[in-house]
């Protein structure tokens, strides 16, 4: 390992274009040269992911498995009349039990905890609900909404990244040997870094400039950083382009040689309110029931403005009774209230990205029928190869395929806060390494995402045993060229409410046409009304969006579980060429991307 001279030494080379004292050894420079070796689970975990503690005992398999991965795995098939019992040290090998004599206490200790699948308790009721602990949890994965000082600092943060060029210069072909990445990662880092310093203070810039002491300015790049990480998770719109930057340079970053030769690590931990209550000891807070007035978002809408301002009334006072209540010598009341603010902002957040899932479900159970297939040009049955679809199913088939789908899309939804916070995880871990690769969409990272597909396997599962009946794949595609990495994967389903929110807004609004006479005439004389209107829409949605379309295999598309969304994607594409596409117009359809509709 080089000293901490020799380093310095050799950041001045780079950053001077002498590059040839870079020491890299060979067989470091291969990246897939990297053997995975696959690993026994341990005594008391699951055999499949091995790092979830096993609960059930598959007695045809022989061998333990956790909740998810038992499900996932005896779903369909032979696999489903397994005969299974309740995991614990007996269900062992004798030679496995040979080999862990050591953790017979642990299994002791474990085993008041497992149940078997099938007789899992059922979820308690509303009476037994424990406010209090739902509220940490979800607070675990809330960003605090940013003061006025880091707002300050976000804009210099965005402004440096949209001139930045640094995944240009960086992900491509020509990089074919790790040491020249990493000689093109260091300048292009140092680079941003030190605009950075000098935007924010000149004669501290002016210092970092000609010392390159990046190391005395850790905690200032940390803060920066995070400041832009939390505001894009809790504003999923904004910073379109230039998070994306952030995230590969801050992956970049963690490198184990881009950061020794750095000298520190740019990155810390995304500040949540249950991290930041828990510091200044006010998780009391939390776990006072009336939190639930104080962070209810106040919707407008089918109310008077006497309901409107009784409930303003009632969520401030909530917010003054918290404040009062746990302001401490070191927690004030306005940090209490800021970070009821951040809890509000998350309700925000569910109410714009999650609820346009419960509608489109109402729509469906409204407008139709599984068991009543109405005539033709309403029934949801589809076949491959007619009308581009890749699928085929009957009326019914297709009603329970989209009706899945949507609450798949909105378990998803619900927990995306800390979905996005394991993908932050996976992206910027130092022993998780990506490779740059050719995926027919052009250059991509593919990095694994064990956090966030670990939780989707968990919220697919959680899914499957709401609906019963599974209809399709239950394929994840993470960390392959479908879904390169976890940065991909939120950008994915971010797009969800992108599709449906504008989608529903039409809905809601027809109503709203006919009562101008022009619009009314519209809708009776091309379609026989509003109802039927809202009808063809959905029924072509239905069939449309949800056929496996979207591209040339069906590896990449299909029933699988992100392919349905890429479906969906490839029914907006077309959507201009759709007959009621004036009525989109008509209601204020402004796109899908949010960019206006020429």
């Amino acid at each position: 390992m080089p000293s901490g001279a020799n380093k310095r030494n050799q950041l001045d080379d780079i950053l001077s274009d002498k590059v040839s004292v870079m020491e890299t050894e060979e067989e470091d420079l291969n990246e897939d040269s990297v053997l995975l070796v696959e690993q026994e689970a341990e005594p008391g975990f699951c055999v499949e992911c091995k790092d979830q503690a096993a609960i059930v005992f598959c007695e045809n398999c022989n061998e333990p498995f956790c909740e998810v991965c038992f499900g996932m795995i005896h779903r369909t098939g032979k696999r489903a009349k397994h005969t299974t019992k309740p995991y614990t040290a007996e269900n062992k090998t004798v030679e496995k039990m040979e080999e862990d004599d050591e953790y017979t206490l642990v299994d002791k200790e474990e085993k008041a905890t497992k149940v078997d699948v099938k007789s899992a308790p059922a979820i308690k009721k509303n009476a037994d609900f424990d406010i209090g602990k739902w509220m940490e949890n979800r607070a675990k994965y809330i960003p605090l909404r940013l003061h006025i000082e880091e707002r300050k600092m976000l804009r210099l943060l965005e402004s440096a990244l949209n001139v930045s060029e640094y995944t240009d210069h960086i992900d491509n072909e020509s990089h074919t040997s790790k040491a020249k990445r990493i000689v093109s990662q260091i300048k292009e880092l140092c680079a941003v870094l030190t605009g950075l310093v000098l935007a924010c203070d000149y004669k501290r810039g002016q210092e970092l400039f000609a010392e390159r002491t990046f190391d005395e300015n850790e905690q200032f790049f940390q803060r920066i950083f995070e400041i832009g990480r939390r505001h894009k998770i809790m504003n999923p719109e904004k910073m379109r382009s230039a998070y994306g930057k952030l995230m590969y340079m801050l992956s970049d970053s963690m490198i184990p040689e881009v950061q020794e030769m750095l000298g520190f690590s740019c990155v810390a931990p995304i500040l949540t309110v249950y991290e930041f209550l828990k510091e200044r000891r006010g998780l009391g807070v939390l776990r006072e029931d009336i939190i639930i007035l104080a962070t209810r978002e106040i919707i407008p809408e089918g109310k008077s403005r006497s309901q409107i301002q009784a409930e303003i009334r009632r969520k401030e006072k909530s917010i003054e009774q918290l404040s009062r209540k746990y302001q401490s010598k070191y927690l004030s009341a306005d940090e209490i209230r800021h970070c009821l603010y951040s809890i509000g902002d998350n309700n925000a957040y569910l109410r714009e990205n999650r609820d346009p899932c419960e509608k489109m479900i109402h729509y469906l159970e409204e407008y139709f029928n599984p068991k009543e297939e109405s005539e033709d040009e309403y029934s949801l049955s589809i076949a491959a190869g007619a009308q581009g679809h890749r699928l085929s199913h009957d009326h019914e088939t297709q009603y329970i395929y989209v009706n899945q789908t949507l609450k798949l899309w909105r378990e998803i939804l619900n927990e995306m806060f800390m979905l996005w916070t394991l993908a932050d995880q996976d992206m910027l871990s130092t022993s998780n390494p990506y490779r740059l690769s050719q995926t027919g969409q052009g250059l991509h990272r593919i990095q694994p995402c064990p956090a966030v597909s670990r939780e989707m396997h968990r919220t697919l599962f959680k899914a499957q045993k709401k609906a019963g009946t599974w209809i399709g794949s239950s394929v994840i595609h993470l960390g392959d060229k479908n879904v390169p990495n976890a940065l991909i994967f939120i950008d994915k389903y971010n797009q969800v409410s992108r599709i449906l929110g504008p989608i529903c807004l039409t809905l809601d609004k027809m109503d709203e046409l006919t009562n101008h006479e022009g619009g009314k005439k519209f809708l009776e004389r091309k379609f026989g009304g509003v109802d039927e209107c809202r009808k063809a829409i959905l029924a072509d949605f239905f069939r449309g969006a949800f056929d496996g379309s979207g591209a040339d295999n069906f590896y990449d598309a299909g029933s699988c579980i992100d392919g349905r969304l890429t479906s969906a994607w490839n029914w907006c594409s077309q959507i201009e060429k759709k007959p009621y596409f004036p009525v989109f117009l008509l209601t204020g359809f402004f796109g899908f991307d949010g960019g206006g509709w020429s």
